[in-house]
């Protein structure tokens, strides 16, 4: 059979005269053999050579010579933010970006043309640290006696309270007030100030607004069968900009600008600049008013309205909508005959837990031919529920296999997965989506959860799925009561990456959780290693005998695991002390309390409840937090350890030690904008979080699930560039807005 000619490896083999050619097919094409291994060392150096000439310029220069072409125009990275690592993993490579930010490198010489303009501020946030912002002269917003030469009359009015939306702006970077002097400075280490002659603010939004395309809305019907949430699992969730382009310089185009929370005045004045397909918000609603599954809810239809209460009664023929709690809601008498969908976006921290945000998507390596096989379920796909994709893979029974969920949709259905020895299965989510599985009570006589029944060498994957209403429930094969032999680990996984698993099954208009005592994973006897990357999980229950079997390892990376209590438990086994589990966590946010029987490793994670060890002779935890007091395998610069021995070293006097122990204890306690799942600052470290948390990784990054974000290292690094650029006699201060 004649071999295909690929034009890359067998280019050198298309430039032998044809005899050669034929007389290589009738010796079953050695010579072609031989080219394709030297074409392909060809293809390696001509490449080579191609990356050289394409890193001689800033744009499409590889991350190592970014440093050397900001050497040759004299660019100097900021020491406070710490050196660039040569470590050449993701991690160490995310790092040396931001310590020597590509945009940066590229604007400095025109920064430095411009130095001293206000124009430059705004710009170096997002450049520096990749932070929207803007910039405000604090001058401009100060009170002054008038000069009949140099008039200002906005700056010596008293407050119109009856400006209701200028009102709400006090204190933002859009504030149209004048103000009496705070002779405080912006940047001071202790109390800043904002309104001095000196004084230039730079208003930074930290929070991302993340995309929901045409989701099914939540019906509040304990409220009403006319009331409605955004969000599908039914909390209140304040709705955020889509950040477009600035068009101009009016207040509602430099508030659109930025992922800012949407106000309710703007909003309600240009309900036009929000609404629609393509902007922040949008409503279907099927059956209302004579429209279809595809017509949106016209905007001259939207009445911005306070539906705090659901007090409010929306006139016949429109909707009511709030954009600061996320709800609307229909008149009374005209509710939808179909389905509600809703397009928002959503203010989080970071890529995790699922989301309609670019992930990488991995194929399960096929080991037979013809495979993996892909089953497509939604809209206009091969099939339209989850359940019927599954029923067809358990007929097919193929050794890989994917089920791909391709739109945005809530999936209300029992799943039951069966797999077979050395069985693989991936239930994913598209990229660019972010489906629902809702799990119902749908019988009275057993439970209702995802259910996956695992064999030897077997693997199940969720990836980019947001599950509610049950836990994930995993079992092994059933075992002789005779056998106590120890089974060992044959390969078998449970893979969880960019899934949500909602804390306590659900949640409440509040975020308050529905189900707060119950887990989110259940591992009943399988011999599988659990692993968790990017992901939102509840509690994790582990049901394994610990006398006849090894620990399972569990592997937690770059998550949040909420029990959500510090007094319930995050990782246990019910009714034993520790759960039969070996436990790897790296970059990990814990609200609860861990039973473990052993940690092989804790790196620059957070447990807000204890940490509890059966065998603290193995394994370690490094620069982690976590309470005094607990059971732990060896600390290497921990907190609160370091600040204990820090107080201790400072006082001689044991009373004193005490006082001071007591306050360290409490200074260095993380603190965190919400550690209430549904809320947009849930697991951020707060503005009042100690430093030694807040810059304690092991690279002076921060503690916990963001510790990627590397947010300490932007900040340092604005702080110096505001420094640098500012005029001689100004002070700029970062002011965080989210």
């Amino acid at each position: 059979m004649t071999p295909t000619l690929d034009p890359k490896i067998d280019r050198l083999y298309k430039l032998l005269p044809a005899i050669y050619r034929i007389r290589d097919a009738d010796r079953q094409y050695a010579l072609q053999a031989l080219l394709r291994v030297i074409a392909e060392q060809v293809n390696v150096v001509e490449d080579n050579i191609g990356q050289l000439y394409e890193d001689w310029f800033i744009e499409t220069a590889e991350d190592w010579a970014v440093r050397y072409i900001a050497d040759l125009i004299g660019y100097e990275p900021v020491l406070e933010a710490g050196t660039t690592s040569s470590d050449l993993t993701a991690e160490g490579r995310a790092l040396n970006r931001v310590l020597i930010p590509r945009r940066e490198v590229a604007n400095t010489i025109a920064w430095r043309r411009r130095k001293g303009t206000l124009a430059v501020l705004d710009q170096l946030a997002l450049d520096v640290a990749s932070w929207p912002a803007r910039a405000v002269e604090f001058f401009k917003k100060l009170g002054w006696n008038q000069n009949i030469n140099h008039r200002h009359p906005e700056r010596a009015r008293t407050v119109d309270v009856r400006r209701m939306e200028a009102l709400d702006l006090i204190d933002s970077p859009f504030d149209p007030f004048a103000h009496t002097v705070d002779v405080r400075r912006v940047d001071s280490p202790l109390t800043r100030g904002r309104y001095n002659i000196p004084s230039v603010g730079v208003f930074i939004w930290r929070l991302k607004a993340y995309p929901v395309t045409q989701m099914a809305a939540y019906c509040a019907e304990d409220s009403g069968p006319e009331c409605y949430t955004f969000s599908v699992l039914g909390q209140d969730t304040h709705l955020f900009n889509s950040a477009v382009a600035e068009k101009g310089r009016t207040l509602i185009d430099e508030e659109l600008a930025v992922p800012a929370p949407i106000r309710k005045y703007p909003f309600s004045l240009h309900t036009e600049d929000f609404y629609g397909p393509a902007k922040s918000l949008a409503i279907w609603a099927d059956g209302w008013q004579g429209g279809d599954a595809n017509s949106m809810v016209p905007e001259a239809k939207i009445v911005p309205a306070d539906l705090s209460n659901w007090t409010y009664v929306a006139a016949p023929g429109t909707v009511a909508v709030d954009p600061v709690l996320g709800r609307f809601a229909f008149p009374p008498g005209q509710l939808p005959k179909k389905g509600v969908r809703v397009s928002y976006l959503y203010g989080f921290s970071a890529d995790i837990g699922g989301g309609e945000y670019p992930r990488g998507i991995f194929e399960p390596v096929s080991r037979k031919a013809g495979e993996p096989l892909h089953y497509y379920v939604g809209r206009n796909q091969q099939f339209q529920k989850v359940a019927d994709a599954v029923t067809q893979w358990t007929k097919d029974a193929p050794l890989d296999a994917v089920i791909e969920l391709s739109d945005s949709a809530v999936y209300v259905e029992a799943l039951t997965v069966a797999l077979g020895a050395k069985q693989t299965l991936q239930l994913r989510a598209a990229n660019g989506v972010r489906p629902v599985i809702r799990m119902v009570d749908w019988q009275t006589d057993a439970p209702d959860a995802l259910s996956v029944t695992m064999q030897e060498a077997s693997r199940f994957t969720l990836d980019g799925l947001l599950i509610t209403g049950r836990p994930l429930n995993v079992t092994g094969p059933e075992r002789d009561a005779a056998d106590n032999s120890i089974a060992p680990i044959c390969g078998s996984e449970i893979v969880i990456r960019h899934c949500t698993l909602v804390p306590g099954w659900a949640i409440d208009c509040d975020c308050n959780p529905k189900r707060p005592a119950e887990p989110g994973i259940e591992l009943f006897n399988v011999r599988a290693k659990l692993r968790i990357e990017h992901s939102i999980i509840g509690a994790i229950q582990i049901n394994e005998d610990q006398i006849a079997y090894d620990p399972i390892p569990v592997c937690v990376s770059d998550s949040i695991l909420d029990a959500t209590d510090l007094q319930r438990g995050a990782i246990g086994a019910p009714g034993l002390a520790v759960a039969n589990a070996s436990l790897t966590i790296e970059r990990t946010t814990v609200f609860g309390i861990v039973n473990v029987h052993a940690v092989e490793l804790a790196e620059n994670s957070i447990f807000m409840g204890c940490l509890n060890v059966a065998r603290r002779q193995i394994g370690c935890m490094r620069f982690c937090y976590v309470p005094p007091g607990c059971r732990t395998p060896k600390r290497y610069h921990c907190q609160p350890d370091l600040a204990i021995e820090a107080a201790k070293a400072e006082f001689s006097d044991a009373a004193r030690q005490a006082i001071a122990v007591a306050g360290e204890k409490l200074r260095v306690k993380p603190q965190f904008t919400s550690s209430r799942y549904g809320k947009p600052g849930y697991g951020q470290l707060g503005r009042t979080c100690a430093v030694e948390i807040a810059r304690g990784a092991e690279d002076e990054s921060e503690m916990g699930v963001f510790h990627d974000l590397f947010q300490p290292q932007r900040q340092v690094n604005l702080a110096a560039r505001l420094e640098e650029y500012t005029p001689a006699g100004m002070d700029a201060g970062i002011i965080f807005v989210t």
